[in-house]
Parts: C-alpha cells; structure tokens; sequence
C-alpha cells in the first residue's frame, strides 16, 4: 500500500490483530510491515504479562523487515535492552522524556491538548501522536481537522494525527493538515 509521499506512517500494534504468542506477532509482524513499510512502527499490548517476550519478537522480526524505526510502548529500559530505536510514552509519562532521551532512543510521546504537546517538546520528545483526531472507540470526542491543523501551524515538533485514520482518504485529508505522519492500529490490518 502507498501512502501520500508527503506523511509519514506509523503502524501501531493491537493484541487482537496480532495474538498472543512470541509466533503469532511475529509472523503477524512480518506480514504487516511486508504489506504497508510504514517508516515507524510500534509494539503496544497493555494487558499481557508476557509484554517482554511478545516485544521481543515483534523487535526481531521489524528490525529483519527492514523498513521502519522500532518503538516499544511505555518501557524505555525495555526498548533499550531488546534494541529497538525507540519508545512511544504515555501521556501520563511526560516526565521520562529526558530519561529516554539519554538512553539514546527516539522518543515519541502521546499527547491530547496543545499544553501537552508543548511538554512534550519542552522535555525533549522527538515526535508527539496527537489524538483523537476522527472518531475512535473509546477515546473521546474528535478533535477534527481544522483543530489538528491550527496545533500543527502553532508547534515546531513532529506530530502524527492518531484516531480513527482506517481508509486513504482519511490519510489524505490528514496529510492537507501539514501534519508529519499519521498513527493507527486500524488502517494496516
């Protein structure tokens, strides 16, 4: 799949698409980065308790795909030692930014609000995902486009529209924003 040349895509992880054994995110791995190359892609499963051993093989096989800047979700000592080039935190870890930072990871950070985003660069962050951007089960009243364009126009830092992107014509209408790149779970399976 193609995207806009003008955006960045970010595929994002969800233990219902990608299982819960080191086999099944693997090959699940290797078949979504096959399919779209998106240049990052991140590893988030918040419920497993086997979190280091399914990122591990999600590392494995994106680094052996060769098309992105790996991430892990929230655990910058663990995307360190498994030897991915990143972590994606939480909005509510803003404050381990800088830590992350000098631990030489690329560090994107997941924000809400433009106070949040201007946190985020303040501490160091390389990119935000600033969200929701359409509507997405769960999350909240969309920001809408017009709002994603006026936070972009007003910050100097790397953003991905996240939220409800599941179609090109959605990638598109993110792309006339301005914005860096564009994040979702959804859109690559």
């Amino acid at each position: 799949m193609t995207f806009n040349a003008a955006i960045n895509a970010y595929l994002i992880t969800d233990p219902s698409y990608y299982g819960d054994t080191p086999e099944s995110v693997a090959e699940a791995t290797e078949e979504m980065l096959g399919i779209h190359r998106p240049e990052f892609a991140c590893f988030r499963d918040k419920q497993t308790p086997r979190y280091a051993e399914l990122a591990a093989a999600f590392v494995a096989a994106a680094k052996e795909a060769g098309c992105c800047t790996v991430l892990l979700h929230s655990d910058p000592a663990l995307a360190k030692a498994l030897g991915a080039d990143g972590v994606h935190l939480t909005s509510r870890q803003l404050g381990e930014i800088a830590v992350a930072k000098a631990m030489g990871l690329y560090v994107v950070a997941s924000c809400h609000s433009l106070e949040e985003i201007r946190t985020a660069a303040r501490e160091g962050a390389d990119a935000v995902t600033y969200s929701p951007v359409f509507a997405s089960p769960g999350k909240g009243i969309p920001k809408g486009l017009e709002d994603l364009k006026e936070t972009v126009g007003k910050i100097g830092l790397n953003i991905f529209a996240l939220g409800g992107i599941t179609t090109p014509e959605q990638v598109g209408q993110v792309a006339a924003t301005g914005v860096y790149g564009f994040a979702s779970i959804r859109y690559f399976v």
